[in-house]
């Protein structure tokens, strides 16, 4: 029966919603999530046309406020250096994803401790460990193990092939005696639980038709229907409801015709990333809770981080094959990972090989730098960019400021009238420090390996992939939002489980962390259940 109240209710089919359902759908409770977006069909992704650059671009972009799709809300961004990105449907932003899967490190964990800059996390890499592990193997990683970077672990799948491309981008970091080692790849290199390998189409950022690429629509739910978990598409969630003493009840929500309906539940866990989860509980305003629910802090909202990157490609003379394989997958690098204060910052960065990109693209790309003209030299200009570039992806670590913030706009709404989140976001000082340092590292790399040219954007502003901060984790109910295990402080039957509870960031990709956190704790509520609202 329709919104018949159940145990669980989880806001948002993405990567840690996913991940946390299938996960604590072992208890026996009845598990909802509620998703505003749709199923996705493999058979509309772009890569089955000849017009998937465009299609990219447009209804399958990654900014919500270029597709203005129906599951879409829009986002206040004037007064952020960083575009916010993300994608809603059944799977998320892991649609649209290049599956480069890194882990934070063990140091990430500690950057108070060993930096004297933003705060410890009360949780350590070896909590996640065996959930790093775990999510490894639902969602089918490729890698090899061994790299010094990391503790020691084993990918499930063998590594992806580096091609012309990556082997020619190594050889710069193995002249300057630098470490890079292949990536951690959430997409197949062998068939894998029915799943086939990938085909090295090369249209990673526009949905895997060949389903090689790991979004939780095909890795996570599946299993997590099997177990009883239910979906409900077309959900746009207005606010949480809380009952008299405070504790919440469940969901306001609009559905797919519009109409406002009522889910009751006992546990209610967010996962709708860095931005929509403060959106929502800021939305939430009651009389127990008037500054927004979960917020007696006043950090809901504050501390965004969202990895600022810059990128840097070298021209090449010979061409690389650039389009074949997995865009975002070839191997990272954490040779000025950390922290090192000759350089004139705190922390580091790190770097992704990334192969080249599409004809059109190419010729886009081109033009916007000064490299490929209007009239009649676009030919040869075209000729000497396309498939022949590598580019290196410099991601710097963000650290938290409680300027960088979402709040709820005081004008601009969705479809439903709700408040759209507004970001402000500026970069500091030590972030731009750090990327001018990345772009002549990168330079150099690049040199090393056999460029001719090397053209840098020294800061990426569609680059806001990766939404943290917002809603951090911490053992201290005044300087935190959600305890060691994502339970608010303020609402004991209230989790969150994206990534708004880091803590800091660190200096690599989050969805692997993400994962691994939801993971966790759905086992720690398991295994606290009786005593889990005292």
């Amino acid at each position: 029966m329709l919104n018949e109240p159940v145990g669980v209710l989880v806001i948002g089919a993405g990567a840690s919603g996913a991940a946390f359902a299938w996960r604590i759908a072992d208890t026996g409770m009845s598990v909802l999530c509620l998703e505003q977006g749709p199923w996705m069909k493999q058979q509309d992704y772009p890569s089955n046309g000849l017009d998937w650059e465009a299609r990219g671009m447009r209804e399958f972009s990654t900014s919500p406020n270029v597709r203005r799709l129906p599951a879409d809300y829009p986002v206040n961004e004037q007064d952020s250096d960083i575009s916010p990105l993300m994608f809603n449907a059944v799977g998320g932003s892991t649609i649209l994803w290049a599956a480069h899967f890194p882990r934070l490190t063990p140091g990430d964990f500690r950057v108070k401790t060993e930096d004297g800059v933003g705060a410890d996390w009360p949780i350590d890499y070896r909590t996640l460990e065996p959930y790093f592990a775990l999510n490894d193997r639902m969602m089918g990683v490729s890698g090899l193990a061994g790299d010094p970077a990391y503790p020691y672990h084993e990918p499930p799948l063998q590594p992806l092939p580096l091609g012309r491309v990556g082997n020619t981008l190594a050889s710069g970091f193995e002249r300057l005696g630098w470490h890079w080692w292949p990536s951690d790849s959430a997409v197949l290199s062998q068939e894998y639980e029915g799943r086939a390998a990938c085909i090295n189409v090369g249209s990673c950022l526009s949905g895997c038709a060949q389903g090689a690429k790991a979004s939780t629509d095909i890795t996570y739910w599946p299993a997590a229907q099997r177990k009883g978990v239910q979906v409900r598409t077309g959900c746009r969630v207005r606010e949480i409801t809380v009952r008299a003493d405070g504790m919440a009840d469940g969901v306001l929500y609009y559905d797919a015709e519009g109409q406002l309906q009522e889910q009751k539940a006992e546990i209610v866990v967010l996962a709708c990333n860095g931005v929509g989860t403060p959106r929502l509980l800021l939305n939430s305003r009651s009389r127990q809770h008037p500054e927004g629910l979960a917020n007696s802090s006043s950090l809901v909202g504050k501390n965004l981080m969202l990895h600022p990157y810059a990128v840097v490609m070298g021209i090449f003379e010979e061409p690389l094959q650039g389009r074949r394989g997995p865009t975002g997958c070839l191997f990272w690098s954490h040779e000025f990972y950390r922290t090192d204060r000759s350089r004139g910052f705190v922390r580091g960065y790190s770097f992704e090989a990334i192969r080249s990109v599409g004809p059109a693209q190419t010729a886009l790309w081109g033009t916007l730098h000064g490299l490929v003209p209007w009239g009649e030299d676009h030919h040869r200009a075209f000729a000497r960019l396309y498939d022949h570039a590598g580019m290196l992806l410099c991601i710097t670590e963000d650290l938290p400021d409680e300027t960088n913030t979402v709040t709820l706009d005081p004008e601009l709404t969705d479809a439903h009238k709700i408040p759209a989140p507004k970001v402000t976001y500026r970069l500091s000082e030590n972030s731009r420090k750090m990327l001018a340092h990345a772009v002549e590292r990168a330079k150099e790399a690049l040199m090393a390996a056999g460029a001719v040219e090397t053209v840098a954007e020294p800061l990426m502003r569609e680059a806001g992939w990766h939404l943290m901060g917002t809603a951090r984790m911490g053992r201290d109910p005044r300087t935190s939002v959600v305890n060691e295990w994502g339970q608010a402080h303020d609402v004991r039957n209230l989790f969150i489980v994206d990534g708004s509870v880091f803590v800091t960031d660190g200096a690599v990709n989050p969805t692997s962390t993400i994962q691994a956190f939801a993971l966790y704790v759905a086992d720690s509520i398991k295994q606290k259940m009786e005593t889990l609202f005292d």
